[in-house]
Parts: structure tokens; C-alpha cells; sequence
């Protein structure tokens, strides 16, 4: 995994989209002092058929934020768009770049922007259209010609992005040991209780364990081994 940078903004779709895989890989970021923010396109306030969405979103973002604390990010952001009805297009690309611009990374982070997890399992709306704008917005962050308004409210281009990562790719290319990170990562999802005991039957740590176990093996097995973080790096 490329280490020619010190500063990360990390932007998906949902609360607990980080947590599914990418925050071990944080963790031990955060841990050699590089510097990472948060900015999620929803407060995912439709992710839980019992909870309506006006009580749902409050507590989500709570549960985000204390999540985060977790594996050391403590800038998170959320844009308020409509969870599970976001559309791709200039408005989400032109507030990602604004983002970017902002907090001025060498890395970007997403989730899979692909149609599938891989084989037949099918990806959501919302995951496809936030990976593919993130990748659009890092190009648009640079050009001061796409959306010049931006420079107008002070936030002047940057181009300094070098690599955008893509967790949960079907195509990783690259990998991070995750074996430092772990315990924090098992502690990072599990603080979305409230969405994981409506989502499973069983023991909240035993889930959060087994499944993130079972990822990070997986990618280990592809690279060299150990546990690992498995990402999709494209460079610029």
C-alpha cells in the first residue's frame, strides 16, 4: 500500500461503511500519526426497518461518531443527502470536490463503486454512486475550470491527491496489515449496536468478530498471509 502521504479524507455512502473492512487499515494509520477525516453523503437514516428515519438518522450519527473515536478519527462530517435514493451527478461530485478541496489529501478513500461485491452479490444504489463521484470528484477538486464557484468561496483547487483507495473492491490490487488495528476495528463496528441488533440475531461482538475476522483472512490469504485490509488503489 502506497505510504507517500500524511493526510486522508475518507468519503462514503453510509455510517458503518468504514467499519465493514477499511477501519483496521485506520487504525494503524492513525497510530503512525497520519491524519484522517470523515465524510459520510448520509446520516443513514433508512437503515433500520424498525426505527423511523427521524429517530433513526440522531442516533446513527452518534453511533458514527463514537465509531470513529474508536480507531482515532475525530473529523466526521455528514452531507444530508437522502439515504438510499442518492443519485450520481454534478451536485454530489461538485460537494465531494468541495470536500477535497477543503481538507486538501494525498489519499481519498471510498467504498466499492463497482455493481457487484463480486460474483452475483449486487450492490446497493447509493455505494455505486458515491464511489463513482468520489472518483470523478478527485480529477474536479484539481481543475479550477469544473464548478470555479468553489474558488469564489475560498476554496482554491487542489491536485495533490495521489491515490484513491477502494475498500471492499471485487479487484484489490493492494493490501494493509491489519493485525494492529484489529481489536479497535471489532470495537469500531460493534458501536453501531443500535443497527447490528437489528440486523442479526446474534451476539453483536460475536458477529462483528466473525465477520471482520473472516474478511481480513480472506485478504490475507491473497496478500502474503496475514490479516489484511484489501483495497482497489488507483493513482494519480
Amino acid at each position: 500500500m502506497p505510504t507517500d502521504w500524511r493526510r486522508a479524507l475518507a468519503i462514503v455512502a453510509h455510517p458503518d461503511d468504514l467499519e465493514y473492512g477499511a477501519s483496521a487499515a485506520i487504525a494503524t494509520w492513525t497510530d503512525e500519526g497520519r491524519e484522517i477525516g470523515y465524510l459520510l453523503a448520509t446520516v443513514g437514516e433508512a437503515g433500520i426497518d424498525g426505527i423511523a428515519p427521524a429517530e433513526c438518522g440522531p442516533l446513527r450519527v452518534r453511533e458514527q461518531r463514537a465509531s470513529a473515536a474508536e480507531v482515532g478519527v475525530t473529523s466526521v462530517e455528514f452531507l444530508g443527502y437522502p439515504d438510499g435514493v442518492i443519485e450520481y451527478g454534478t451536485a454530489l461530485r461538485r460537494d465531494f470536490a468541495a470536500a477535497i478541496r477543503r481538507h486538501r489529501p494525498e489519499l481519498v478513500i471510498t467504498l466499492n463503486h463497482h455493481d457487484t461485491w463480486g460474483g452475483t452479490a449486487w450492490n446497493t444504489p447509493d455505494h455505486r454512486a458515491v464511489g463513482r463521484a468520489v472518483l470523478d470528484a478527485v480529477g474536479d477538486a484539481g481543475n479550477r475550470w469544473i464548478f470555479p464557484e468553489l474558488a469564489e468561496e475560498g476554496l482554491s483547487p487542489w491536485d495533490g491527491v495521489r491515490h484513491v483507495a477502494v475498500a471492499g473492491s471485487p479487484h484489490p490490487t493492494h493490501a494493509v496489515d491489519a493485525s494492529a488495528g484489529a481489536e479497535r476495528a471489532v470495537r469500531s463496528l460493534l458501536a453501531h449496536r443500535t443497527y447490528i441488533e437489528a440486523l442479526t440475531d446474534e451476539d453483536p461482538e460475536r458477529y462483528c468478530r466473525t465477520f471482520l475476522d473472516g474478511m481480513m483472512a480472506a485478504a490475507g490469504r491473497r496478500f502474503g498471509g496475514r490479516p489484511a485490509v484489501a483495497f482497489e488503489v488507483f493513482s494519480h
